[in-house]
């Protein structure tokens, strides 16, 4: 009955986290998958998480399914959050925000909409940008191209190239954007530079869709917004998806959100009813167990202002670790240019030099980082951050 499905090539991040797990080597590293570890090497669970899991007890057991859009009081404590207090499109009702799992689940639902309503359209990527991108937006039906983003001789963005591009974009294309912490490249567009992107993307009518899964790790939860807050303030129509799981550190919890700015609350109240069209055909509903967690410490004052901490410790200690790693690296490593990492931000920096020997680093280091070149700056610690630099610096001098 199945013969004739091919194998399947397995995903390059999920598939090398897999062999990860089977290395048995004390020293090795993952600089590979997404994940923020503390300076242990270990999975954080945020006490301001735990103080609300503490206050919920068993609350949240024998309950009934959530609505189609998630947990109104959970999508009322998203909201601000990612557009601010005082957005005028969030007071004018002209916001629809609903529940995702996750922010791969944001990304889906929010393809499946545009599809329905612009399914003539293109959808244009960053080059590079992550590899699930190009899959969710194919596979809700459209043709996806990619736009210039990252000067590999820079190690920034390739920002001239960008605007050149998306300037001619015919009308109703939709352009994902990273509003900060570029994933894999760490290299953001500055506060003026996503001013004239989106007057630009204003002028010819064009879609943005900003995926945000990292928002406070690059400068802070307020300034990481601003290319949305600054979309929303030019009166764009856009789509917002949104992910809570490095943030909360609630990786297994798939808690995320999806908002879409319209023109009226009239066009919000039917936009609405489309995105629970496009659950209701997709998983029904979202768990409430995690959205419940978030939702209580977003609502609460004092735990809300102990996350912002938390995620200010953790962008910290990334910060730290660039540092740390730029030290060492030019120590050890003389003749390269390791700038890059101290000019990139968030979680990712991004070397295709050094992706081209991930095999060495993977085989003789026992360093995971993706073939791409990107490396997951959360996986570095101070007690392994000497071996990474030196792994490097070997298989760099190795040409």
């Amino acid at each position: 009955m199945f013969s004739n499905i091919p194998p399947y090539d397995g995903d390059p991040i999920l598939s090398l986290q897999e062999t990860y797990a089977l290395d048995p080597r004390a020293d090795r590293v993952n600089l590979s998958i997404g994940f923020y570890y503390d300076e242990d090497g270990r999975l954080p669970v945020l006490r301001s998480v735990l103080d609300a899991h503490s206050a919920l007890g068993t609350t949240h057991l024998g309950r009934g399914y959530l609505p189609m859009s998630g947990d109104p009081a959970y999508c009322s404590a998203v909201r601000p959050l990612v557009f601010g207090d005082d957005c005028e499109a969030c007071v004018d009702g002209r916001v629809a925000t609903i529940q995702t799992l996750g922010g791969s689940g944001a990304l889906k639902v929010g393809a499946d909409f545009l599809f329905s309503a612009w399914p003539r359209s293109r959808v244009c990527i960053s080059d590079p940008t992550w590899d699930n991108h190009r899959a969710i937006f194919e596979g809700a039906g459209f043709e996806v191209e990619a736009y210039p983003y990252f000067d590999s001789a820079t190690g920034a963005v390739d920002f001239a190239g960008m605007i050149a591009f998306i300037g001619a974009l015919p009308a109703h294309s939709i352009v994902v954007l990273h509003p900060c912490c570029h994933n894999p490249t760490g290299a953001d567009p500055t506060p003026a530079q996503w001013d004239e992107l989106i007057a630009l993307m204003a002028a010819r009518r064009l879609i943005a869709f900003f995926d945000m899964a990292y928002q406070g790790f690059a400068r802070g939860i307020d300034e990481d917004r601003y290319a949305v807050r600054a979309a929303a303030d030019a009166g764009m129509s856009f789509v917002v998806s949104q992910s809570f799981s490095k943030t909360f550190a609630l990786y297994a919890q798939r808690c995320g959100s999806l908002s879409v700015v319209c023109a009226s609350s009239e066009e919000a109240q039917r936009s609405l009813g489309h995105l629970q069209r496009m659950v209701r055909r997709n998983y029904s509903s979202p768990p409430s167990y995690g959205s419940r967690l978030i939702e209580h410490v977003l609502s609460d004052d004092s735990l809300r202002t102990a996350w912002f901490d938390e995620v200010a410790g953790m962008r910290a200690r990334m910060a730290r670790m660039r540092g740390r790693l730029h030290e060492a690296l030019t120590a050890d490593a003389k003749d390269g240019d390791w700038g890059f990492l101290l000019q990139q931000n968030g979680m990712f920096s991004y070397a295709p030099a050094l992706g081209r020997h991930a095999l060495a680093l993977r085989n003789d280091f026992g360093v995971y980082i993706l073939e791409s070149g990107r490396i997951c700056i959360a996986g570095l610690t101070s007690g392994n951050v000497a071996h990474v630099a030196r792994a490097f610096a070997e298989v760099a001098s190795a040409g």
